[in-house]
């Protein structure tokens, strides 16, 4: 008998039924957009343009970083699928698009098909969140390459806008406010110094109880990142906002200047909303800056609408609407980069 591809540590039978097991949290994401099944080469989806001039795809790809070596130390994988939707389908909303679908790619180096499903089961439970279909993935064994127990993964999500009303920062003026909405906590940005500070500085482990947190260390970080679909569509349905930012990896400091004209800063007022109590105790295990603090995590505020000082008070309405809490947590001055006060 020669070497088979299962003595290569290839099982494709239990890749089929990884598959199989996948299939009904897949079908849960479908509309009547999406055509054919699953298990084609392809993906069919044919979107509903009425009411829509001109228009325009948007597209963005991420992944959710170090956060998932939480996920493997805690053997709990059924959440980190959230996250990957999340940092895929925010980026997306912030031009003004609504999500339509969202691929996935899921790579190990053994497959074990519960634990392939659990992780496939949260993209699906994501996907639901963000009001978009789940319409095709691949899930790579690759023996060798990763070591035992470890995956990696990666989405893909594209989204439709009509060209007129895409939000891209045009006519940021001075004395623009802007209204911030609740993250979850550290979301999927920052892991690698969240871990270095805990498990390496602290000799911490995931079952660590902390004074402050009310849950486990580990359960805290896996907090899934929160997804704004139904937050935003409500706000574009009465307010054109002048920018969107998904406050990811870089926090405040870089991803706030990523919308606002040269010339214009941004002053954030400190104490306008409430930090989750996980960013105190990174502040205080890793003895953290301000500075530090905000260039590396959201702080608490997970996405930050820019609008003009007459449209505040109708996105706060709108939020309010879908019961969200918002926060106008600053404005836009003269100067550069992000100030606080």
């Amino acid at each position: 008998m020669g070497i088979t591809y299962k003595d290569a540590g290839v099982d494709t039978e239990e890749g089929a039924r990884a598959v199989t097991l996948m299939k009904e949290h897949v079908k849960k994401t479908f509309g009547p957009e999406v055509l054919g099944g699953i298990g084609g080469f392809g993906s069919l989806y044919k979107p509903n343009l009425s009411g829509i001039g001109s228009p325009v795809l948007v597209a963005g790809s991420d992944g959710v970083g170090t956060k998932l070596k939480v996920a493997i130390l805690m053997d709990k994988h059924n959440t980190v699928g959230q996250d990957l939707v999340a940092m895929c389908v925010n980026d997306v909303l912030c031009q003004g698009a609504r999500p339509l679908f969202f691929l996935d790619y899921v790579a190990t180096g053994s497959v074990f098909a519960e634990k392939i499903a659990e992780i496939v089961g949260g993209v699906a439970d994501g996907c639901v969140l963000a009001q978009c279909a789940l319409v095709g993935g691949e899930t790579a064994e690759m023996p060798g390459f990763y070591g035992d127990g470890d995956y990696d993964m990666a989405g893909f999500a594209v989204g439709l806008v009509d060209e007129d009303k895409i939000v891209d920062g045009q006519g940021i003026a001075e004395g623009d406010l802007l209204i911030g909405i609740a993250s979850s906590g550290v979301h999927s940005n920052g892991f690698s110094l969240v871990r270095k500070i805990f498990f390496d500085a602290n000799n911490l482990n995931v079952d660590a109880q902390i004074d402050g947190l009310s849950a486990s260390l580990g359960e805290t970080l896996l907090t899934p990142t929160r997804i704004y679909t139904k937050q935003v569509l409500s706000v574009l349905a009465r307010v054109q906002p002048k920018a969107m930012i998904h406050i990811t990896g870089g926090g405040f400091h870089e991803n706030i200047p990523r919308v606002i004209p040269a010339g214009l800063g941004a002053q954030i007022e400190r104490g306008s909303w409430s930090e989750p109590p996980i960013f105190g105790v990174l502040r205080k295990y890793g003895n953290l800056d301000d500075k530090v603090m905000f260039s590396t995590f959201n702080m608490g505020i997970g996405l930050i609408f820019v609008v003009a000082e007459a449209d505040g008070p109708m996105v706060i309405e709108s939020l309010d609407a879908v019961g969200e809490e918002a926060f106008t947590i600053g404005k836009i001055v003269r100067g550069e980069g992000v100030t606080f006060s």
